[in-house]
Protein backbone atom coordinates (compact mmCIF):
# COMPACT_ATOMS: atom_id res chain seq x y z
CA UNK A 1 0.00 0.00 0.00
CA UNK A 2 1.57 3.18 -0.77
CA UNK A 3 2.60 5.64 2.29
CA UNK A 4 2.07 9.07 0.36
CA UNK A 5 -1.57 9.33 2.72
CA UNK A 6 -2.24 12.89 0.94
CA UNK A 7 -3.61 10.57 -2.25
CA UNK A 8 -6.71 8.67 -1.56
CA UNK A 9 -6.33 4.94 -1.21
CA UNK A 10 -7.66 1.93 -0.57
CA UNK A 11 -7.37 -0.60 1.87
CA UNK A 12 -5.55 -3.87 1.71
CA UNK A 13 -7.45 -5.89 -0.95
CA UNK A 14 -8.04 -8.51 1.62
CA UNK A 15 -10.07 -6.16 3.60
CA UNK A 16 -12.59 -8.26 1.23
CA UNK A 17 -12.27 -11.32 2.94
CA UNK A 18 -12.33 -9.47 6.75
CA UNK A 19 -15.47 -7.86 5.63
CA UNK A 20 -17.01 -10.84 3.96
CA UNK A 21 -16.74 -12.82 7.45
CA UNK A 22 -17.97 -10.13 9.04
CA UNK A 23 -21.28 -9.73 7.04
CA UNK A 24 -21.49 -13.20 7.39
CA UNK A 25 -21.16 -13.80 11.31
CA UNK A 26 -23.48 -10.72 11.76
CA UNK A 27 -26.37 -12.49 9.59
CA UNK A 28 -25.27 -15.68 11.05
CA UNK A 29 -26.35 -14.40 14.58
CA UNK A 30 -29.37 -13.28 13.75
CA UNK A 31 -30.51 -16.11 12.09
CA UNK A 32 -28.87 -18.74 13.93
CA UNK A 33 -31.74 -20.30 15.61
CA UNK A 34 -34.46 -19.90 12.62
CA UNK A 35 -31.69 -21.82 10.77
CA UNK A 36 -32.17 -24.93 13.48
CA UNK A 37 -35.63 -24.68 13.50
CA UNK A 38 -35.69 -24.63 9.96
CA UNK A 39 -33.58 -27.77 9.63
CA UNK A 40 -35.25 -29.72 13.00
CA UNK A 41 -39.21 -29.02 10.98
CA UNK A 42 -38.17 -29.38 7.26
CA UNK A 43 -38.19 -32.60 5.16
CA UNK A 44 -35.25 -34.30 3.81
CA UNK A 45 -36.57 -32.77 0.41
CA UNK A 46 -35.96 -29.67 0.86
CA UNK A 47 -32.86 -29.93 2.86
CA UNK A 48 -31.41 -28.49 -0.49
CA UNK A 49 -33.05 -25.21 -0.20
CA UNK A 50 -31.69 -25.20 2.94
CA UNK A 51 -27.98 -25.57 1.86
CA UNK A 52 -28.77 -23.01 -0.68
CA UNK A 53 -29.57 -20.34 1.13
CA UNK A 54 -26.68 -20.58 3.28
CA UNK A 55 -24.40 -20.34 0.40
CA UNK A 56 -26.92 -17.01 -0.83
CA UNK A 57 -25.75 -15.78 2.39
CA UNK A 58 -22.46 -16.25 1.72
CA UNK A 59 -22.53 -14.84 -1.79
CA UNK A 60 -23.98 -12.02 -0.73
CA UNK A 61 -21.85 -11.32 2.45
CA UNK A 62 -18.76 -11.29 0.05
CA UNK A 63 -20.93 -8.77 -3.08
CA UNK A 64 -21.28 -6.50 -0.39
CA UNK A 65 -17.49 -6.52 1.06
CA UNK A 66 -16.14 -6.08 -2.69
CA UNK A 67 -18.84 -3.25 -3.48
CA UNK A 68 -17.59 -1.96 0.15
CA UNK A 69 -13.98 -1.95 -0.53
CA UNK A 70 -14.45 -0.12 -4.07
CA UNK A 71 -16.28 2.63 -2.28
CA UNK A 72 -13.81 3.02 0.89
CA UNK A 73 -10.97 5.45 0.47
CA UNK A 74 -9.12 7.77 2.96
CA UNK A 75 -6.68 10.34 2.70
CA UNK A 76 -4.43 13.23 4.80
CA UNK A 77 -5.35 16.56 3.60
CA UNK A 78 -1.92 17.97 5.00
CA UNK A 79 -3.34 21.92 4.52
CA UNK A 80 -6.51 21.60 6.39
CA UNK A 81 -4.81 18.99 8.72
CA UNK A 82 -7.57 16.84 8.12
CA UNK A 83 -8.12 13.17 7.73
CA UNK A 84 -11.15 12.28 5.07
CA UNK A 85 -12.86 9.38 4.50
CA UNK A 86 -15.21 8.34 1.90
CA UNK A 87 -17.44 5.11 2.43
CA UNK A 88 -21.20 3.81 1.50
CA UNK A 89 -22.60 1.69 -1.16
CA UNK A 90 -25.74 3.44 -1.73
CA UNK A 91 -25.43 6.11 0.47
CA UNK A 92 -22.17 8.19 0.09
CA UNK A 93 -21.00 9.25 3.31
CA UNK A 94 -17.69 11.67 4.04
CA UNK A 95 -16.18 11.70 7.01
CA UNK A 96 -14.03 14.51 7.93
CA UNK A 97 -11.94 14.37 11.48
CA UNK A 98 -9.79 17.25 12.51
CA UNK A 99 -6.36 15.90 13.80
CA UNK A 100 -6.31 17.52 17.04
CA UNK A 101 -9.86 15.97 17.56
CA UNK A 102 -8.42 12.63 17.69
CA UNK A 103 -7.68 10.86 21.32
CA UNK A 104 -6.11 7.63 20.42
CA UNK A 105 -5.52 5.62 17.33
CA UNK A 106 -5.98 1.42 18.02
CA UNK A 107 -3.86 -0.98 16.03
CA UNK A 108 -5.63 -4.55 16.19
CA UNK A 109 -5.18 -7.63 14.73
CA UNK A 110 -8.21 -10.77 15.41
CA UNK A 111 -7.23 -14.15 14.57
CA UNK A 112 -8.77 -13.43 10.70
CA UNK A 113 -6.45 -10.64 10.50
CA UNK A 114 -3.29 -12.41 11.77
CA UNK A 115 -3.83 -15.45 9.49
CA UNK A 116 -4.06 -13.30 6.32
CA UNK A 117 -1.88 -10.69 7.83
CA UNK A 118 -3.21 -7.30 7.70
CA UNK A 119 -4.26 -5.28 10.99
CA UNK A 120 -7.14 -3.02 11.50
CA UNK A 121 -6.85 0.55 12.87
CA UNK A 122 -9.74 2.25 15.01
CA UNK A 123 -9.54 6.43 15.00
CA UNK A 124 -11.35 7.41 18.07
CA UNK A 125 -12.09 11.18 18.19
CA UNK A 126 -13.32 13.44 20.46
CA UNK A 127 -15.95 15.04 17.67
CA UNK A 128 -19.07 16.34 17.70
CA UNK A 129 -20.89 12.80 17.71
CA UNK A 130 -18.11 10.86 19.27
CA UNK A 131 -17.06 9.42 16.05
CA UNK A 132 -15.54 5.89 15.81
CA UNK A 133 -14.03 5.08 12.33
CA UNK A 134 -12.10 2.19 11.65
CA UNK A 135 -10.10 0.45 8.34
CA UNK A 136 -10.27 -3.15 8.77
CA UNK A 137 -7.61 -4.29 6.25
CA UNK A 138 -4.19 -2.52 6.29
CA UNK A 139 -0.59 -3.52 5.93
CA UNK A 140 1.72 -3.30 9.15
CA UNK A 141 4.40 -0.82 7.93
CA UNK A 142 1.43 1.54 6.87
CA UNK A 143 -0.62 0.98 9.80
CA UNK A 144 2.10 2.39 12.00
CA UNK A 145 2.94 5.27 9.79
CA UNK A 146 -0.41 6.14 9.81
CA UNK A 147 -0.68 6.60 13.44
CA UNK A 148 2.32 8.51 13.18
CA UNK A 149 0.96 11.01 11.00
CA UNK A 150 -2.53 11.17 12.89
CA UNK A 151 -1.12 11.33 15.89
CA UNK A 152 1.97 13.71 15.48
CA UNK A 153 -0.08 16.04 13.06
CA UNK A 154 2.68 15.95 10.21
CA UNK A 155 2.22 18.49 7.80
CA UNK A 156 4.62 16.37 5.17
CA UNK A 157 5.02 12.48 5.02
CA UNK A 158 8.17 11.66 5.66
CA UNK A 159 10.07 8.70 3.86
CA UNK A 160 9.41 5.03 5.04
CA UNK A 161 13.12 4.63 6.26
CA UNK A 162 12.84 7.92 8.15
CA UNK A 163 9.77 6.92 10.06
CA UNK A 164 11.66 3.76 10.44
CA UNK A 165 14.70 5.13 11.78
CA UNK A 166 12.62 7.95 13.80
CA UNK A 167 10.10 4.83 15.75
CA UNK A 168 13.68 3.33 16.41
CA UNK A 169 15.54 6.13 17.94
CA UNK A 170 12.55 7.13 20.25
CA UNK A 171 10.99 3.71 21.57
CA UNK A 172 11.84 2.49 24.78
CA UNK A 173 11.18 -0.25 27.05
CA UNK A 174 8.37 -0.64 28.71
CA UNK A 175 8.14 0.49 31.90
CA UNK A 176 5.32 -1.14 33.24
CA UNK A 177 4.44 -5.13 32.84
CA UNK A 178 1.60 -7.05 33.63
CA UNK A 179 2.81 -10.86 35.10
CA UNK A 180 0.15 -13.51 34.38
CA UNK A 181 0.81 -14.28 37.89
CA UNK A 182 -0.49 -10.51 38.87
CA UNK A 183 -3.16 -11.10 35.75
CA UNK A 184 -4.47 -14.35 38.06
CA UNK A 185 -5.32 -12.26 40.80
CA UNK A 186 -6.67 -9.53 38.92
CA UNK A 187 -9.32 -12.71 37.75
CA UNK A 188 -10.00 -13.39 41.44
CA UNK A 189 -10.60 -10.20 43.20
CA UNK A 190 -11.71 -8.04 40.54
CA UNK A 191 -15.11 -7.32 37.87
CA UNK A 192 -17.35 -9.49 39.52
CA UNK A 193 -20.48 -6.90 38.57
CA UNK A 194 -19.44 -7.55 34.72
CA UNK A 195 -19.16 -11.47 34.88
CA UNK A 196 -22.11 -11.56 36.58
CA UNK A 197 -23.84 -9.66 33.74
CA UNK A 198 -22.34 -11.68 31.39
CA UNK A 199 -23.29 -14.57 32.60
CA UNK A 200 -26.87 -13.73 33.00
CA UNK A 201 -27.28 -12.42 29.78
CA UNK A 202 -25.88 -16.13 28.65
CA UNK A 203 -28.32 -18.19 30.56
CA UNK A 204 -31.62 -15.58 29.55
CA UNK A 205 -30.00 -16.26 26.07
CA UNK A 206 -30.06 -20.43 26.46
CA UNK A 207 -33.39 -20.11 28.24
CA UNK A 208 -34.90 -18.34 25.71
CA UNK A 209 -33.19 -19.79 22.64
CA UNK A 210 -33.91 -23.58 24.69
CA UNK A 211 -38.53 -22.79 24.52
CA UNK A 212 -37.94 -22.02 20.73
CA UNK A 213 -36.21 -25.63 20.49
CA UNK A 214 -38.11 -27.45 22.36
CA UNK A 215 -41.12 -25.87 20.72
CA UNK A 216 -39.48 -27.29 17.11
CA UNK A 217 -38.65 -30.55 18.56
CA UNK A 218 -42.58 -30.56 20.09
CA UNK A 219 -40.96 -31.56 24.00
CA UNK A 220 -43.31 -31.29 26.69
CA UNK A 221 -41.90 -28.44 29.06
CA UNK A 222 -44.17 -29.20 31.43
CA UNK A 223 -42.51 -32.63 31.77
CA UNK A 224 -38.98 -31.21 32.32
CA UNK A 225 -40.20 -28.38 34.36
CA UNK A 226 -41.67 -31.25 37.25
CA UNK A 227 -38.16 -33.33 36.63
CA UNK A 228 -36.01 -30.26 37.21
CA UNK A 229 -38.50 -29.29 40.23
CA UNK A 230 -37.85 -32.59 41.79
CA UNK A 231 -34.37 -32.46 41.41
CA UNK A 232 -34.25 -29.17 43.54
CA UNK A 233 -33.22 -30.46 47.38
CA UNK A 234 -31.03 -28.60 49.63
CA UNK A 235 -28.44 -30.24 48.95
CA UNK A 236 -28.83 -29.60 45.15
CA UNK A 237 -28.97 -26.30 45.50
CA UNK A 238 -25.94 -25.39 47.68
CA UNK A 239 -23.62 -27.26 44.88
CA UNK A 240 -25.45 -25.07 41.71
CA UNK A 241 -24.53 -21.87 44.08
CA UNK A 242 -20.97 -23.10 44.88
CA UNK A 243 -20.95 -24.25 40.73
CA UNK A 244 -21.80 -20.72 39.96
CA UNK A 245 -19.15 -19.15 42.01
CA UNK A 246 -16.96 -20.98 40.31
CA UNK A 247 -18.17 -20.61 36.70
CA UNK A 248 -18.19 -16.34 37.94
CA UNK A 249 -14.58 -16.88 38.80
CA UNK A 250 -13.39 -19.01 35.50
CA UNK A 251 -15.73 -16.03 33.22
CA UNK A 252 -13.60 -13.38 35.13
CA UNK A 253 -10.32 -15.12 34.92
CA UNK A 254 -11.07 -15.10 30.95
CA UNK A 255 -12.38 -11.93 30.51
CA UNK A 256 -9.17 -10.76 32.33
CA UNK A 257 -6.46 -13.12 30.11
CA UNK A 258 -7.96 -12.59 26.52
CA UNK A 259 -8.12 -8.33 27.25
CA UNK A 260 -5.19 -7.72 29.01
CA UNK A 261 -2.77 -10.63 28.10
CA UNK A 262 0.90 -9.26 28.06
CA UNK A 263 -0.07 -5.78 28.57
CA UNK A 264 2.69 -3.33 28.36
CA UNK A 265 2.98 0.10 28.95
CA UNK A 266 5.96 2.38 27.17
CA UNK A 267 6.59 5.80 26.74
CA UNK A 268 6.56 7.22 23.16
CA UNK A 269 6.88 10.09 21.99
CA UNK A 270 5.56 12.49 24.66
CA UNK A 271 2.94 9.35 24.46
CA UNK A 272 2.06 6.48 26.03
CA UNK A 273 2.08 3.09 24.15
CA UNK A 274 -0.61 0.58 25.55
CA UNK A 275 -0.41 -2.92 24.03
CA UNK A 276 -2.13 -5.74 25.64
CA UNK A 277 -4.18 -8.76 24.21
CA UNK A 278 -4.49 -12.55 24.07
CA UNK A 279 -6.15 -13.41 20.69
CA UNK A 280 -6.68 -9.93 19.38
CA UNK A 281 -3.49 -7.83 19.76
CA UNK A 282 -4.60 -4.31 20.33
CA UNK A 283 -1.76 -1.15 20.38
CA UNK A 284 -3.09 2.20 21.92
CA UNK A 285 -0.74 4.98 21.92
CA UNK A 286 -2.35 7.41 24.15
CA UNK A 287 -1.63 11.53 24.26
CA UNK A 288 -1.06 12.38 28.39
CA UNK A 289 -3.40 15.81 27.56
CA UNK A 290 -6.28 13.92 26.23
CA UNK A 291 -6.67 12.21 29.68
CA UNK A 292 -10.02 14.02 31.40
CA UNK A 293 -10.20 11.78 34.38
CA UNK A 294 -7.83 9.83 35.99
CA UNK A 295 -8.77 7.12 38.29
CA UNK A 296 -7.53 4.20 40.38
CA UNK A 297 -9.49 2.08 42.67
CA UNK A 298 -8.83 -0.63 45.08
CA UNK A 299 -10.75 -3.36 47.17
CA UNK A 300 -10.13 -4.96 50.33
CA UNK A 301 -8.31 -8.13 48.51
CA UNK A 302 -6.79 -6.29 46.21
CA UNK A 303 -4.76 -3.97 49.12
CA UNK A 304 -3.93 -7.40 50.98
CA UNK A 305 -2.10 -8.12 47.05
CA UNK A 306 -0.25 -4.72 47.18
CA UNK A 307 -2.31 -3.83 43.93
CA UNK A 308 -4.95 -1.65 42.25
CA UNK A 309 -6.75 -0.96 39.07
CA UNK A 310 -6.14 2.26 36.97
CA UNK A 311 -8.65 4.12 34.39
CA UNK A 312 -8.11 6.86 32.30
CA UNK A 313 -11.09 8.38 31.06
CA UNK A 314 -10.53 10.38 27.86
CA UNK A 315 -13.48 13.36 26.33
CA UNK A 316 -16.92 12.67 24.62
CA UNK A 317 -18.63 15.32 24.13
CA UNK A 318 -21.98 15.89 22.50
CA UNK A 319 -25.16 13.56 22.40
CA UNK A 320 -25.74 10.11 20.43
CA UNK A 321 -27.93 9.34 18.37
CA UNK A 322 -30.58 8.63 20.88
CA UNK A 323 -29.89 12.15 22.73
CA UNK A 324 -28.01 10.54 25.54
CA UNK A 325 -25.51 12.71 26.69
CA UNK A 326 -21.81 10.59 25.59
CA UNK A 327 -19.48 9.06 28.15
CA UNK A 328 -15.57 9.56 27.96
CA UNK A 329 -13.59 6.47 26.61
CA UNK A 330 -11.77 4.73 29.05
CA UNK A 331 -8.64 2.73 28.87
CA UNK A 332 -8.23 0.18 32.06
CA UNK A 333 -4.64 -0.98 33.44
CA UNK A 334 -5.21 -3.37 35.96
CA UNK A 335 -2.89 -4.89 38.40
CA UNK A 336 -0.40 -1.93 39.37
CA UNK A 337 1.33 -1.47 42.32
CA UNK A 338 1.49 1.65 44.39
CA UNK A 339 5.01 2.51 42.85
CA UNK A 340 4.07 1.99 39.24
CA UNK A 341 0.52 3.78 40.06
CA UNK A 342 2.74 7.07 41.28
CA UNK A 343 4.85 6.98 37.82
CA UNK A 344 1.84 6.66 35.38
CA UNK A 345 -0.02 9.11 37.18
CA UNK A 346 3.48 11.55 37.12
CA UNK A 347 3.55 10.83 33.37
CA UNK A 348 -0.10 11.81 33.13
CA UNK A 349 -0.66 14.63 35.24
CA UNK A 350 2.51 15.80 35.37
CA UNK A 351 3.07 15.20 39.23
CA UNK A 352 2.20 12.93 41.89
CA UNK A 353 -1.14 13.93 42.82
CA UNK A 354 -1.32 15.20 46.84
CA UNK A 355 -4.04 15.44 48.68
CA UNK A 356 -5.11 18.86 50.22
CA UNK A 357 -7.72 19.90 52.14
CA UNK A 358 -10.44 17.52 52.63
CA UNK A 359 -14.36 18.24 52.32
CA UNK A 360 -16.59 15.87 54.03
CA UNK A 361 -20.64 15.60 53.71
CA UNK A 362 -23.03 16.48 56.31
CA UNK A 363 -24.57 13.59 57.92
CA UNK A 364 -27.77 14.15 55.71
CA UNK A 365 -26.56 12.52 53.22
CA UNK A 366 -27.54 9.19 55.08
CA UNK A 367 -31.51 10.41 55.23
CA UNK A 368 -32.53 9.99 51.49
CA UNK A 369 -30.54 6.61 50.65
CA UNK A 370 -32.05 4.61 54.19
CA UNK A 371 -35.90 5.74 53.51
CA UNK A 372 -35.94 5.21 49.61
CA UNK A 373 -33.56 2.18 49.45
CA UNK A 374 -34.36 0.71 52.71
CA UNK A 375 -37.14 2.00 54.51
CA UNK A 376 -39.91 2.02 51.88
CA UNK A 377 -38.54 -0.75 50.11
CA UNK A 378 -39.10 -2.75 53.00
CA UNK A 379 -42.67 -1.68 53.78
CA UNK A 380 -43.99 -2.05 50.93
CA UNK A 381 -42.59 -5.85 50.92
CA UNK A 382 -44.10 -6.06 54.78
CA UNK A 383 -47.32 -5.01 53.55
CA UNK A 384 -47.49 -7.53 50.32
CA UNK A 385 -46.03 -10.23 52.92
CA UNK A 386 -48.99 -9.52 55.75
CA UNK A 387 -51.72 -10.18 53.43
CA UNK A 388 -50.26 -12.77 50.70
CA UNK A 389 -49.38 -16.01 52.64
CA UNK A 390 -46.93 -17.39 50.23
CA UNK A 391 -44.67 -14.41 50.80
CA UNK A 392 -45.37 -14.72 54.97
CA UNK A 393 -42.73 -16.97 55.34
CA UNK A 394 -40.14 -14.88 54.02
CA UNK A 395 -40.83 -11.86 56.13
CA UNK A 396 -37.37 -12.42 58.21
CA UNK A 397 -35.06 -11.35 55.68
CA UNK A 398 -36.41 -7.57 55.68
CA UNK A 399 -34.22 -7.89 59.07
CA UNK A 400 -30.96 -8.50 57.21
CA UNK A 401 -31.34 -6.41 54.44
CA UNK A 402 -32.16 -3.49 56.39
CA UNK A 403 -29.13 -4.05 58.90
CA UNK A 404 -27.17 -4.83 55.72
CA UNK A 405 -28.34 -1.51 53.92
CA UNK A 406 -27.68 0.68 56.61
CA UNK A 407 -23.87 -0.70 57.26
CA UNK A 408 -23.16 -0.20 53.61
CA UNK A 409 -25.12 3.57 53.18
CA UNK A 410 -23.02 4.12 56.35
CA UNK A 411 -19.78 3.27 54.43
CA UNK A 412 -20.43 4.95 51.59
CA UNK A 413 -21.14 8.45 54.30
CA UNK A 414 -17.92 7.80 55.17
CA UNK A 415 -15.74 7.01 52.12
CA UNK A 416 -17.40 10.39 50.17
CA UNK A 417 -15.07 13.33 50.34
CA UNK A 418 -13.04 15.31 48.01
CA UNK A 419 -9.65 16.96 48.49
CA UNK A 420 -8.33 20.25 46.90
CA UNK A 421 -5.10 22.09 46.76
CA UNK A 422 -3.81 23.89 44.00
CA UNK A 423 -3.31 21.75 41.37
CA UNK A 424 -5.47 18.61 41.91
CA UNK A 425 -8.96 17.76 42.94
CA UNK A 426 -9.50 14.42 44.38
CA UNK A 427 -12.64 12.60 44.97
CA UNK A 428 -13.22 9.67 46.96
CA UNK A 429 -16.03 7.44 46.88
CA UNK A 430 -16.95 3.47 47.30
CA UNK A 431 -18.28 0.69 49.11
CA UNK A 432 -16.14 -2.19 48.24
CA UNK A 433 -13.72 -1.04 45.79
CA UNK A 434 -12.48 2.50 47.43
CA UNK A 435 -11.61 4.58 43.72
CA UNK A 436 -10.38 8.08 43.86
CA UNK A 437 -10.94 10.14 41.01
CA UNK A 438 -8.74 12.80 39.87
CA UNK A 439 -8.64 15.97 37.48
CA UNK A 440 -7.11 18.91 37.02
CA UNK A 441 -8.85 22.41 37.23
CA UNK A 442 -8.53 23.07 33.75
CA UNK A 443 -10.12 20.05 32.49
CA UNK A 444 -13.02 21.62 34.28
CA UNK A 445 -15.69 22.84 31.11
CA UNK A 446 -19.15 24.07 33.60
CA UNK A 447 -19.67 23.69 37.16
CA UNK A 448 -23.00 23.39 38.89
CA UNK A 449 -24.46 23.85 42.40
CA UNK A 450 -27.68 23.70 44.06
CA UNK A 451 -29.34 22.86 47.36
CA UNK A 452 -32.61 20.95 48.14
CA UNK A 453 -35.16 24.10 49.64
CA UNK A 454 -35.50 22.43 53.02
CA UNK A 455 -31.48 22.50 53.14
CA UNK A 456 -30.96 26.05 52.72
CA UNK A 457 -31.49 26.85 56.72
CA UNK A 458 -28.87 24.13 57.37
CA UNK A 459 -26.58 25.11 54.26
CA UNK A 460 -25.77 22.01 53.05
CA UNK A 461 -25.52 21.54 49.34
CA UNK A 462 -24.28 19.62 46.35
CA UNK A 463 -21.47 19.96 43.56
CA UNK A 464 -21.22 18.39 40.18
CA UNK A 465 -17.82 19.21 37.96
CA UNK A 466 -18.44 18.91 34.43
CA UNK A 467 -16.05 17.28 32.12
CA UNK A 468 -15.38 15.96 28.52
CA UNK A 469 -15.59 12.56 30.39
CA UNK A 470 -18.37 12.81 32.80
CA UNK A 471 -19.50 14.53 36.13
CA UNK A 472 -17.76 14.60 39.72
CA UNK A 473 -20.30 14.68 42.08
CA UNK A 474 -20.04 15.64 45.69
CA UNK A 475 -22.86 15.35 47.91
CA UNK A 476 -24.01 17.09 50.75
CA UNK A 477 -21.21 19.23 51.58
CA UNK A 478 -21.35 22.76 53.24
CA UNK A 479 -23.01 25.23 50.83
CA UNK A 480 -20.50 28.52 51.66
CA UNK A 481 -17.49 25.91 51.30
CA UNK A 482 -18.79 24.98 47.92
CA UNK A 483 -19.54 28.36 46.55
CA UNK A 484 -15.82 29.32 47.94
CA UNK A 485 -14.33 26.10 45.63
CA UNK A 486 -16.06 27.27 42.88
CA UNK A 487 -15.03 30.79 42.78
CA UNK A 488 -11.32 29.41 43.27
CA UNK A 489 -11.72 27.09 40.10
CA UNK A 490 -13.35 29.60 38.05
CA UNK A 491 -10.23 32.25 39.10
CA UNK A 492 -7.42 29.72 38.09
CA UNK A 493 -9.24 28.47 35.08
CA UNK A 494 -9.35 32.00 33.45
CA UNK A 495 -6.13 33.25 35.37
CA UNK A 496 -4.10 30.42 33.55
CA UNK A 497 -5.61 30.11 30.10
CA UNK A 498 -4.71 26.19 30.10
CA UNK A 499 -5.98 24.02 27.39
CA UNK A 500 -8.07 21.28 28.26
CA UNK A 501 -6.64 18.85 25.76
Amino acid sequence: MDNDFSKPQRESAFGIIIMGAHTMLKIGRATFFLFVIAFVKMSSTSFTYLILGIAAIIIFSFIFAYLWYLKFTFFLDKEKQEFVVNKGIFNRDQVIIQLDKIQQVNINQNILQKIIGVYGLKIDTAGAHGEELSIKAIDETSAYNLKEHLLNRKTEVKAESEIEQENYATEEAPFLRISNRTLFKVGLTSNYGQSLALLAAFFYTVIYEGRQLLDAFKINKDEIQSTVTGMLTIVTVFILIACLLVVLLLINLVRTFYKYFELEISEHKNALLLSSGLIAKKNTLLSPNKVQITKYSQNYFQKKLNMLNISLKQAHFGQSKKGHEMQGNTLEIPGCNPAERDKLLKMILGDKPLKGKSFIPDWRFLNLPIFFKLVLPVAIFLIFAFNIPELKPFTGIAIPYFLIGVIMIYISYRRHRISVNQDFIIKKSGIWDISNEIINPNKIQAITTFQYPWHKGVDVGHLSLHTAAGQIHFKYGNYTEIKKLVNYWLYQIESKHEDWM
